[in-house]
């Protein structure tokens, strides 16, 4: 009897949960940058080998939200914890303080499917800290996404607990999102390659007009900003920056959908996008319904 089901993966920002789900996958799904809350949605990567299934979720990083965007995001993270099968519980190996994930999640109560923990970035460890971490937490795995080391071993592990089903997706299949949604998050982390500060925070992606009966595929895109001194500085010094991001993100999409694409692509301002419930809407954020959890 073949296996499927879900594998919620989990954890703080940055703890290298896109990067892993890409290699899982083998298909750069997640969008991955050094700056923390990059994955804004649940992220579904499907990974199908001979008899097994395994349906990835990647999901924001866990914190404490301080604005109604990133209590969609929390939102999005507890709805895909209630829908695993198996939990991935990612911890970034480098941290000096490791914290249950009920403790991070703010959970008030127990996580119905199994919880397996994965020190990433076991790699950058030194023997002395992955001995402490190993008799800390004895039946967790340590593994690298970056350069894949333990990811095999933890594949065959979460593979044994999932249950025996037919499969939930064609085989081919390697995601359930669009190809609009790819190409939004695209150019959302080229923007996010090429800005500092608190600015990538500000930046939603929208996709407004995508033409691809014809070639080049024509891709209308608006970076949207809360601020006019976002706008400028995101546009550059007569327009170079823009122009830079635009260039980038045009690769990328041309690799991504394997066609030749002219991306039209503007900066637009929209005041307190992230505190407004029509606009999270608008761009794929919504607030979860009960807003006290």
């Amino acid at each position: 009897m073949p296996r499927a089901g879900i594998v919620t993966v989990v954890g703080k920002p940055n703890a290298g949960k896109s990067t892993l789900l890409n290699r899982i996958v083998g298909e750069k799904l997640s969008i991955v940058s050094p700056k923390p809350q990059s994955t804004r949605n649940r992220i579904v990567g499907i990974r199908t080998t001979n008899d097994v299934q395994m349906v990835l979720f990647d999901t924001p990083g866990l914190l404490n939200p301080r604005y109604s965007l990133q209590e969609s995001m929390r939102g999005a993270a507890i709805a895909a914890l209630n829908d695993a099968d198996v939990v991935l519980h990612v911890v970034d190996g480098t941290d000096h303080v490791v914290e249950d994930l009920a403790t991070i999640a703010m959970l008030d109560r127990p996580i119905r499917a199994p919880v397996v923990v994965a020190f990433n970035k076991s790699d950058l460890l030194s023997p002395a800290r992955l001995e402490s971490l190993a008799a800390e937490r004895p039946t967790a795995a340590f593994i690298s996404a970056a350069d894949g080391s333990g990811v095999h071993e933890l594949l065959l592990r979460l593979e044994q607990m999932l249950p025996e089903s037919p499969f939930l997706y064609p085989e081919d299949e390697v995601s359930t999102q669009s190809v609009r949604f790819f190409v939004s998050e695209l150019v959302r982390e080229t923007a996010l390659e090429q800005v500092e500060d608190e600015l990538p925070y500000s930046i939603a992606c929208e996709i407004e007009e995508f033409r691809e009966a014809q070639s080049p595929v024509y891709i209308r895109a608006v970076l949207h900003v809360e601020r006019d001194s976002q706008k400028r500085i995101l546009i550059g010094a007569e327009g170079q920056r823009i122009r830079a991001i635009g260039k980038s993100a045009r690769q990328k999409i041309e690799a991504f959908i394997g066609s030749p694409v002219y991306l039209d692509l503007w900066v637009k301002v929209l005041p307190n996008w992230r505190r407004d419930r029509k606009a999270l809407n608008r761009f794929g954020y919504p607030l979860p319904q009960d807003r006290s959890r």
